[in-house]
């Protein structure tokens, strides 16, 4: 159930009137998440929840779907037709001129984004003003539990030794004479996520180079390469418990196959480690100055360094992103490249902080988990130093 008098607050400190939801055929997985109706109900014909800045809450449902808010409180409407559904609109917004949606103003956050243009124009030509819900997602979704931070270690410790794990896997088979192929190198992690009580939304990377230098490398079976001596190996890797409401841990380690790590990959490694380091400095220096800052600034920190090493071209994606109960939380992501995110990063929230430079014969990411408290900012697992000789 929802924390309907928290909410309200909020929409009071934000001089907004309501709080709209909307939701057809489960389109709007914030809203599920948010209300607590799940996403295995039928959700065949549209429904609207109002909460308001006062007062009760109001809900629209179709006359053959009339059950699908009744989890929440608030009181009732019902339509079957569409001249009904707008004027059953009209009353339910009655009173509200400022209204938050699932929207963002020239898609600029595309994760909250999730109203349909024609739902917002007709809300519109109720005489709304409609703005993005884009903080109080953050607020009510994305920032984190006791629990949930708790779910976030323990499976950042399991997948710390995974990942190491595999490494010593394919170095083991690369001495013995039978190395792996990425896309064996990932069933073996998936096996042993399975057996650690850990799930995943999406396999984990295991690229070598040249195919470490496209950031979402995919290894298929049987069109994967082999993982050989001389390779450099990279291990993008993200799992949470199997228990309902945990949290994912996302992180990238490279590691080399053999006993000397030649220059050119150290090279940029310690670009890419300066980066993320200096994000980390950035984030945790304000945090402990209470200084609120935005996710776009972090982005800034970490691309300036790579910038001027000469490199700014080759890192094609932002710092980070929000980490939830989807790897991709609904929180501040750490962009300013491929979006401008000027969410506040808020307390209790979690994102990834992973800079990398991708070369046409080679790439290098490093990536780390940081957890926002009230006065102070952590790295939430081990953190990379240098590329891992593996043949050592």
């Amino acid at each position: 159930m929802p924390d309907i008098k928290a909410i309200q607050a909020e929409l009071r400190a934000g001089k907004i009137d309501g709080w709209l939801f909307y939701d057809h055929h489960h389109r709007d997985p914030i809203a599920s998440r948010i209300l607590a109706l799940g996403e295995d109900g039928m959700a065949t014909r549209r429904w609207f929840y109002l909460i308001p800045a006062r007062g009760e809450p109001r809900k629209l449902v179709h006359k053959i779907e009339q059950g699908a808010l009744d989890s929440l409180t608030g009181r009732k409407q019902v339509y079957a037709g569409w001249e009904e559904l707008h004027s059953q609109l009209r009353k339910l917004l009655s009173g509200c001129r400022k209204i938050a949606m699932q929207y963002s103003p020239d898609n600029k956050i595309p994760y909250i984004g999730l109203v349909d243009a024609g739902t917002v124009e007709l809300v519109r030509k109720l005489k709304k003003t409609v703005v993005t819900s884009a903080d109080l997602v953050q607020k009510f979704e994305a920032v984190w539990t006791p629990e949930q931070l708790e779910s976030h270690l323990q499976a950042g410790a399991i997948v710390d030794r995974i990942t190491l794990g595999a490494f010593e896997r394919a170095a083991t088979e690369v001495r013995g004479g039978h190395p792996l192929t990425e896309s064996e190198l990932q069933s073996w992690i998936l096996d042993e996520f399975r057996a650690s009580g850990l799930t995943t939304s999406e396999p984990p990377i295991a690229a070598v180079q040249p195919n470490n230098g496209n950031p979402h490398y995919e290894p298929k079976p049987g069109a994967s390469r082999l993982i050989r001596a001389g390779d450099l190996l990279l291990l993008d890797i993200w799992a949470k418990l199997s228990a309902s409401g945990s949290v994912y841990y996302d992180i990238t380690w490279v590691g080399f196959l053999g006993d000397r790590v030649p220059e050119a990959y150290a090279k940029i490694f310690r670009i890419v480690r300066a980066a993320r380091d200096r994000a980390v400095e950035f984030v945790r220096e304000s945090v402990a100055h209470g200084r609120r800052i935005h996710g776009w600034q972090v982005d800034q920190a970490a691309r300036e360094v790579i910038g001027k090493a000469g490199y700014a071209k080759y890192f094609v994606h932002r710092t980070g992103h929000s980490i939830g109960q989807d790897v991709h939380g609904n929180g501040a992501n750490m962009d300013s490249l491929e979006t401008r995110d000027d969410r506040k990063i808020t307390p209790g929230t979690c994102f990834s902080i992973e800079p990398g430079i991708y070369l046409p014969e080679f790439g290098i990411r490093s990536e780390v988990n940081v957890y926002v408290g009230e006065r102070e900012a952590r790295v939430t697992g081990a953190i990379q130093e240098a590329i891992l000789p593996l043949l050592g």
